[in-house]
């Protein structure tokens, strides 16, 4: 009985940690769209650095998992949320990846890059869309709400939206050779920021996985309705 009780509470701080790794993840998507729109050289090699803290998070959660599960033969319910976990903790570091991949874009286009108000402001939307889907993606699973996590694939669908909105914007913007560089290149930004909000709604499947033991896809993030 005191074995059962240690695993819960073990499985209980590995979720936690998993978690936290989410709230770690916003906070490096807000300062990589800070540095964005400011053009801050510096901020963005900030993001790339502080990333092995997220993989660090990563490889924390899931060697402690494996550790667990080497010393105990977990119920079934429990061995739900196992699988969960490692998916969870998965896409945490994916999430992470992703805030690297635009901080890395941000030298390249220079200090001065040419730039259109429109898409920035766009691309600062989705931005927040995405942050505010990894919150909820926590909320869901740390309350078990099957409703909470469902309600991300609709959420997600805005920042479907504001993509088609940047591509868009990248192609009616014009004939300078420069502003059209520097317009492709904040399309590689849009792409990565849409692939925070699909993880965001993978990490709301796994929600509905613990709860009721069944997987399925809320939609296909991938082939979103209207693309």
């Amino acid at each position: 009985m005191e074995t059962r009780v240690a695993f819960k509470e073990e499985l209980r701080e590995l979720e936690e940690r998993a978690l936290q790794g989410l709230d770690m993840v916003v906070s490096s998507l807000e300062r990589v769209m800070e540095a964005l729109q400011h053009q801050d050289v510096e901020l963005a090699e900030m993001v790339v650095e502080d990333d092995d803290r997220i993989d660090g998070r990563y490889l924390e959660v899931h060697q402690g998992i494996l550790s667990l599960l080497a010393r105990q033969a977990p119920v079934a319910t429990d061995l739900r949320l196992v699988a969960a976990l490692l998916d969870v903790i998965k896409h945490v570091e994916r999430m992470g990846d992703q805030c690297v991949n635009i901080a890395k874009v941000i030298p390249l286009t220079g200090h001065e890059p040419p730039s259109d108000r429109a898409m920035l402001e766009t691309l600062a939307e989705m931005g927040r869309h995405a942050a505010s889907l990894v919150e909820q993606s926590k909320r869901a699973f740390a309350g078990r709400n099957v409703e909470l996590a469902q309600d991300l694939v609709v959420r997600d669908e805005a920042i479907n939206r504001l993509q088609r909105e940047a591509f868009r914007l990248a192609i009616e913007i014009g004939d300078d050779v420069d502003t059209r560089e520097w317009a492709m290149t904040m399309l590689l930004v849009a792409r990565a920021i849409e692939r925070i909000g699909d993880n965001a709604v993978d990490i709301g499947e796994q929600t509905a996985f613990v709860v009721t033991g069944l997987f399925r896809e809320f939609t296909d993030a991938s082939h979103p309705a209207g693309v």
